[in-house]
Parts: C-alpha cells; structure tokens; sequence
C-alpha cells in the first residue's frame, strides 16, 4: 500500500513544487511558532522550525502509514535573518538591504515516517544576486502585495523574477522547497515517486 504523504505546510508554493513532481498529497497546516533568538545561527533556526513542523503533525499521525514533509524558508544577508515582512515600509526596506548584491536562502526540510518515527533533516542553501533595484522598481513591486508573505519581502517564480542576476544552487529551494533532495528522502522512505 502507498504510504500517503503529508505536507505540514500551508505554503501554496510548497505543494505545487511536490505536486508538479508527481506527489500526491495532502496537506496539515501545523501551529507552531516561528520567532527566532537572534543568537541561534540560520542554519540551525531553519532546521529546528521544519522539525517543529514535522513533529506537529506527526504526533497526530504516530503509527500511520504515512511520511510528513515539512520545511521553513529564510532568506539571510550578513548573517541575519530576513523575515516575512511585518508591513509595507519593512518590505521596501528588506528590499533595499538586497539590491545590487548577493544573499542566501536556506531551507530546512525534515522527513518523518510516521510509522517507524526515522527522521532525516537538511538544510539547502541557494546563494541569489539581485540587481540595482531602484526606488520606483521596489515602490511598484511592493504596491503589488506580492512580497508580504514571503522570507525577504521577495518571490523569485513572480514579479521579483526580473531582480535576480544569477543564482547558485537550487531554484526551487529559493520558491521554498529543494525539490531534488526531497524527492530523495521521500523515495528513500518507501515513497513511490
């Protein structure tokens, strides 16, 4: 019997991507926090929330024929985290702060199988160039309300497509899923992808 997969994310983005990719799913939208302590380095932040995530949703589903999928996305410059925006005046400014230079974005991604309770975790990390972003390229983009529920203030499969010069890594990890190595793991679970 196919193990179904549940997706412990309310990203849209997130379930396209796997959709695209042949999986199917369901998804459960786990409560959990995801304020972070400036001292806990991006790497483990975004590890520690996709686990949180995952466990959620597990501790529904113990003993299921079942694999959870959950990740967190951030995007960091200089070493801080860049968030979703609280408002349109942060967003302006997170995208000034990423004009004309490279950032990073991390994704965390835990796999549980909810039988067995295995879990692997990882992190993907995508190094992304942005152009010189005017003030009235950022004033138009954020008067779109694109940017407003996305880790710094920017969508790359969108209207911020046409800011980014290069990337170096996965582009799906960017929208907010490696698609590639999640895939990976879900095979590696039993999962018929």
């Amino acid at each position: 019997m196919q193990k179904k997969v549940i997706l412990a994310s309310g990203s849209p983005r997130r379930k396209q991507l796997l959709e695209t990719a042949g999986v199917e799913l369901v998804v459960e939208v786990p409560c959990v926090d995801e304020s972070h302590d400036t001292k806990i380095i991006p790497q483990t932040y975004v590890k520690k929330t996709a686990y949180a995530k995952a466990d959620a949703v597990y501790r529904v589903h113990l003993g299921e024929n079942a694999v959870i999928v959950a990740a967190d996305t951030i995007v960091v410059r200089d070493g801080i985290i860049l968030g979703k925006p609280k408002d349109e005046v942060d967003a302006r400014h997170t995208l000034a702060l990423l004009s004309d230079r490279g950032h990073h974005v991390m994704t965390g991604v835990c796999v549980i199988d909810a039988k067995s309770g295995k879990s692997v975790q990882f992190v993907s990390e995508t190094e992304v160039h942005f152009t010189h972003l005017s003030d009235r390229m950022i004033e138009r983009y954020v008067a779109t309300g694109e940017p407003m529920d996305k880790a710094g203030s920017y969508g790359i499969q969108a209207g911020a497509a046409g800011f980014v010069e290069k990337i170096v890594g996965s582009y799906t990890n960017v929208v907010g899923l490696p698609v590639c190595e999640t895939m990976a793991v879900l095979r590696e679970f039993g999962v018929d992808v």
